[in-house]
């Protein structure tokens, strides 16, 4: 029993843990997961699991009601539905849950958290579709995060919401831009939340962009780590404010498409195909 009582507490105390712990804080913080809203899910390897948790000990079963074959034998630490990310540092265990796919995608097993009874984000599918999906892109990729910015959300009210005339917007707004997401961003029109059909829809966005905009609603952002995914949405989110700050004055300079490849080449990146005119 001592011994169970030790794992719990190093599993509070794994890298992986304390990065999930802070940067929901920080998401809090900022004022884009208000309530409820948002989500992240990280995937972990077996040999970063297996020194905290006696992988073997499943807590419950639980149906995900999808086909996530690709990910079967995936260990992921995931938000909790309907629980407040400003809580997720009071009480990570209740908040949080550890959980490995299984059956092809169908079921999840927990190892640790929901300690309420609760269980994952009701954006699971779109979840696991996405990283799915990103794994065809890039091996690396590990996170997935959802939350509810506000300009970017302002932004889906006033803008079109054609993802070249988007994405080139964000672009012209801050010169780092380009740099931080040369692959664009993608866009939804609104859809129902929490349902296989947007979290198929999201997957197949994220084949071609790292941002994937839910519109009058949020954004899905993946990326190699909780700290580089958390910056690829805060730089997005930025130029939105300096977007709606400025779009209903008169337009004096911008970045020019000769401007924006300059800084392409300079930083050793590959916009998006046919999104500038150079």
């Amino acid at each position: 029993m001592e011994n169970q009582h030790n794992m719990a507490k190093d599993i509070l105390n794994a890298p992986y843990m304390v990065e999930m712990i802070r940067t929901a804080s920080n998401m809090y913080d900022h004022g884009w997961d208000e309530r409820n809203g948002g989500n992240i899910s990280l995937m972990l390897d077996e040999k970063e699991v297996s020194p905290y948790l006696d992988i073997s000990a499943v807590i419950r079963e639980v149906p995900t009601g999808f086909d996530a074959p690709t990910l079967d034998g995936r260990y992921f630490l995931v938000t909790g539905t309907g629980k407040y990310f400003k809580n997720i540092k009071y009480a990570p265990e209740i908040n949080l849950g550890l959980i490995r796919i299984k059956n092809s995608g169908r079921t999840a097993e927990l190892l640790w958290g929901y300690s309420d009874g609760g269980r994952f984000t009701s954006e699971l599918p779109a979840h696991l579709m996405s990283h799915a999906s990103r794994l065809t892109v890039d091996t690396k990729n590990r996170v997935v995060m959802h939350c509810h910015p506000a300009n970017l959300l302002a932004m889906t009210y006033v803008h079109s919401l054609d993802e070249r005339e988007f994405t080139r917007t964000l672009w012209q707004m801050c010169t780092e831009c380009i740099v931080v997401f040369a692959d664009g961003v993608n866009v939804l029109p609104w859809m129902l939340c929490g349902t296989n059909e947007i979290g198929v829809a999201t997957a197949e966005k994220m084949r071609t962009a790292r941002l994937v905009v839910w519109s009058q609603h949020g954004i899905y952002g993946a990326g190699n780590d909780l700290d580089e995914t958390f910056g690829l949405i805060e730089t997005a989110e930025k130029a939105a404010e300096i977007y709606m700050k400025i779009a209903h004055l008169q337009i004096k300079n911008t970045i020019t498409d000769k401007q924006l490849k300059l800084l392409a080449d300079r930083f050793g990146v590959s916009p998006r195909q046919g999104y500038l005119d150079v």
